[in-house]
């Protein structure tokens, strides 16, 4: 730590390209102060996720520095006075929310509600991998498709060894024994990963989608989970039976649901950040879902998508991570971390 009235961070000063040695760069910050319901945490790692690399690009800082960072795993060091979720010394894993600074710093504030207890059995560098993934799947699966613990069926992830789809099949072959999971890999590597996670079947979202998929369910499927839907819809409605369902995590320019009418087929968007960003009155929802996870974690269940790691969390490393992420073919999830190699 610089100052007692500073704390490093590593931030953004303008939209540029990763390949700049000026779009992430060491920087100060005030000391955060906790709010009534804010833990304040010393980050000890982080994961890079595409919404890091969506603003950092695309999006220029509302003046000064922007601190990015939506992954994050640490030690909570003071709790503000309305607090009563936690406490000082508890060891923590959360997403954050979008419109506050983020965890590429030494320290942050977060909302109690959004935050979890890290598992257990995890070093803070696997926890890092988990929140925003598993709380975007955890919504998409139970809060939007509402797939029921003796749901029967079959879904569909479009983007199967990324972030998000690597903890839903995980989700899916925990929690929902009856449904039966394919999912989508271009790679025989990506492929491996998604079956050594339990997916039933593999299909390459480079060829023929829906002839795959039909070749594997004949009858349709129930549910798409899909990381990647700009141009998929024609193929989505041909392999989905009626009353079938979509959720999207992604941000296509347009999306034409009048061609879903015909089936009365459902589009749900799923957005992790939408309960902290306009203040929803069942914000602690995701307290609890990090909190199950956890659980399911530390009983062996459900395993950290953490693949790649760098040391220690610098402006180097992370302008790195976000050149892997940025570049699409990451497996599982990339972690920076301050924690030493075993």
């Amino acid at each position: 730590m610089t100052t007692t009235n500073e704390v490093r961070a590593i931030g953004q000063t303008a939209a540029l390209p990763v390949t700049s040695a000026r779009s992430l760069v060491p920087t100060t910050i005030p000391e955060p102060v906790p709010g009534p319901h804010d833990l304040l945490v010393e980050v000890r790692a982080v994961s890079v996720n595409p919404v890091d690399v969506k603003l950092r690009g695309g999006s220029e800082p509302d003046g000064g520095v922007r601190v990015l960072g939506f992954d994050a795993s640490g030690t909570v060091r003071a709790v503000g006075d309305a607090v009563t979720l936690f406490a000082p010394g508890d060891e923590v894993s959360y997403a954050g929310a979008i419109d506050r600074p983020g965890s590429n710093a030494e320290l942050q504030l977060v909302d109690e509600r959004i935050v979890g207890r890290k598992p257990a059995t995890l070093t803070h560098t696997q926890a890092a991998a988990l929140p925003l993934t598993a709380i975007t799947a955890w919504e998409s699966l139970f809060d939007k498709l509402r797939i029921a613990p003796d749901a029967t069926g079959t879904l569909l992830v479009v983007g199967g060894a990324g972030g998000v789809g690597s903890i839903a099949i995980q989700l899916v072959r925990t929690l929902l024994p009856g449904v039966r999971v394919l999912a989508t890999a271009s790679r025989p590597e990506s492929e491996a990963w998604v079956r050594d996670l339990g997916a039933h079947g593999v299909v390459d979202h480079h060829g023929d989608l829906a002839a795959q998929v039909l070749e594997l369910a004949p009858d349709g499927i129930e549910w798409i989970l899909t990381t990647n839907s700009t141009g998929q819809l024609p193929v989505y409605e041909q392999v989905l039976r009626p009353f079938g369902q979509i959720v999207a995590i992604d941000d296509p320019e347009q999306v034409d649901v009048v061609a879903l009418k015909s089936k009365a087929l459902t589009w749900h968007w799923e957005f992790m950040f939408a309960r902290s960003l306009h203040g929803a009155a069942d914000l602690a929802e995701q307290h609890r879902i990090l909190d199950e996870v956890a659980d399911l974690v530390d009983a062996g269940r459900i395993r950290s998508t953490a693949t790649t790691v760098l040391r220690p969390i610098t402006a180097e490393t992370l302008r790195e991570a976000h050149r892997l992420v940025e570049s699409g073919r990451v497996i599982g999830k990339v972690v920076v971390t301050d924690e030493p190699a075993d």
